[in-house]
């Protein structure tokens, strides 16, 4: 048994995750800013209030984990707001930015006390942060804060390989979620969560920080 941490766990794939993760028997720790009934179902170790990109409620998880060691972090909390270039609002691309790029790489920053060696840091992102992926233009927040997480991930990949910390960056496909108003061409959650842990599980410090799909498709950056 492994102790998983998961952010944006209240629902969506960050739900499914602490599902599946709890139903094979693992230790899970699921972070939100508020909890959701569906998660409180699950027999999971939930910390509420918790949002990544606040300092003091970071602080505060940290506080409360005290002594345990994390083997996993799953860093899946993230926003996504459409910004079209005849309709930009730069304060939209700013809030994406701090949730979905700086704040994963301060969130793991802050855990790095708490992780086991070996340990693992998946982080979740999107094949939007490809560059050479790109044929549709548009989108520009999440597409430019997603691309900003892919760096930071091949940078921790870098910096962490001696503390035997592998990181893997991943996309999880186009899922029906509250986050893609639950798009008829998506994949279930439950699919998309199977890809991702097997990502997870079959992570190395050979092969850290590579970014995949869930699918187990190697991405271009």
């Amino acid at each position: 048994m492994s102790t998983y941490l998961i952010t944006g766990a209240n629902r969506g794939i960050g739900l499914e995750l602490a599902r599946q993760l709890n139903n094979r028997g693992e230790e899970v720790i699921a972070t939100c800013r508020s909890t959701s009934l569906d998660l409180n179902s699950l027999s999971v170790r939930v910390e509420t209030g918790i949002d990544v990109s606040s300092g003091d409620s970071v602080i505060r998880l940290r506080e409360n984990l005290k002594d345990t060691k994390i083997d996993v972090l799953i860093q899946n909390a993230g926003i996504s707001e459409f910004n079209s270039l005849s309709n930009l609002d730069p304060q939209s691309i700013v809030d994406q930015f701090e949730v979905n790029a700086l704040s994963p790489l301060c969130f793991v920053q802050s855990m790095l006390s708490h992780l086991s060696k070996p340990a693992k840091i998946a982080l979740i992102s999107s094949r939007m942060g490809s560059i050479e992926d790109n044929s549709s233009g548009g989108s520009y927040g999440y597409r430019m804060s997603k691309a900003a997480l892919c760096m930071a991930g091949k940078s921790l990949s870098v910096d962490l390989k001696s503390k035997d910390i592998s990181v893997a960056i991943l996309h999880p496909g186009l899922v029906s979620t509250r986050m893609t108003s639950f798009t008829s061409s998506g994949i279930q959650p439950e699919e998309s969560v199977k890809g991702l842990i097997q990502r997870i599980d079959e992570l190395t410090i050979a092969t850290t920080g590579t970014f995949w799909h869930s699918n187990g498709d190697v991405l271009p950056w």
